[in-house]
């Protein structure tokens, strides 16, 4: 988890997360850390045919979106924001609020990563932190990490880069937003995942379901993945796993209404289990079923299916 601010930086009003539905040009704006793939992320979404501009002054996004409601305009819109002073969020914020007044649909893509992977990439780059240029790296991080803290609360979908080479983000930047038409309500990430190797990071919900019968304890399906029917069988098979699925589907069936309402555009689920091959794999290809079957789109992710 990150380092948790005592209290956003002056001047600074949050921006609203109770956001309308409106139609017509829509804005992603891509923010974040330095160094978790702003640039690699706005590329995917050039590929995707979003007109991209980057490090645009938040002061100018009602400006662009006038310029892109005008016939002949740009369409799908991606901003990069890049954050290096504390103007910076009472700017966001007022320039957000307008969008909202101009009827114009935003959302917001938060790319972080660990520590060690930032420092490490600066490190093969050789270049320095915006906000440590004469420190060390790390304590740049912590700096921004801090000041970003807030605004991360406010994204639709925080993407976690940390060990994923930029072929791998782009696949992740596609699976978000080359399926969902612009005006889909909400787009349901489901990821499976192993404790062993740790939780993710840009989970919305996280879903323990090592309570389960474990297939790993049977000898035949020990290597198998839970993708394979014989595993999938002996999972669903198991009485405990029909009644914890039953009450997970009425929890979030109960769920997705308030975040669709509150106005969240993303909504990432974790469901783990010990090494992230079995359970945890079957319960994800269920729900993906159970949120299409609710007209809802559904992106699956094995994180660790084949450690």
């Amino acid at each position: 988890m990150s380092p948790r601010a005592a209290e956003p930086p002056a001047g600074r009003r949050r921006a609203s997360r109770t956001r309308r539905r409106p139609e017509g040009p829509g804005f992603t704006i891509i923010t974040g850390l330095s160094g978790a793939g702003r640039s690699e992320s706005a590329r995917s979404l050039e590929d995707l045919g979003y007109f991209v501009v980057d490090n645009l002054p938040p002061s100018l996004l009602p400006k662009m979106a006038e310029l892109a409601s005008r016939p002949g305009g740009p369409g799908r819109i991606a901003i990069v924001l890049d954050v290096r002073g504390g103007v910076f969020f009472g700017e966001l914020s007022k320039a957000l609020e307008e969008l909202e007044e101009l009827n114009v649909r935003y959302r917001i893509l938060y790319l972080e990563a660990s520590d060690q992977d930032l420092v490490n990439r600066y490190e093969a780059t050789r270049r320095r932190h915006p906000l440590a240029p004469a420190d060390r790296v790390v304590e740049g991080i912590r700096k921004e990490r801090l000041m970003m803290e807030s605004l991360r609360g406010d994204a639709d979908l925080i993407l976690d880069t940390s060990g994923l080479t930029p072929h791998e983000l782009r696949d992740k930047i596609r699976d978000a937003f080359s399926d969902a038409p612009p005006d889909e309500s909400l787009q349901v990430q489901l990821l499976s995942f192993g404790y062993k190797f740790g939780t993710p990071r840009d989970a919305d919900l996280v879903i323990d379901c090592r309570f389960l019968p474990n297939p790993h304890w049977i000898d035949e399906l020990r290597p198998l993945p839970g993708t394979d029917e014989r595993v999938r069988k002996y999972v669903q098979g198991q009485q405990t796993y029909r009644e914890f699925l039953r009450r997970l589907r009425s929890l979030l069936g109960f769920m997705v209404p308030g975040f669709v309402a509150e106005g969240k555009s993303y909504l990432t689920v974790a469901i783990g289990c010990t090494g992230g091959r079995h359970r945890s794999v079957v319960v994800v290809e269920d729900l993906a079923r159970f949120f299409r079957d609710k007209g809802l789109g559904a992106s699956v992710s094995h994180r660790d299916l084949d450690r």
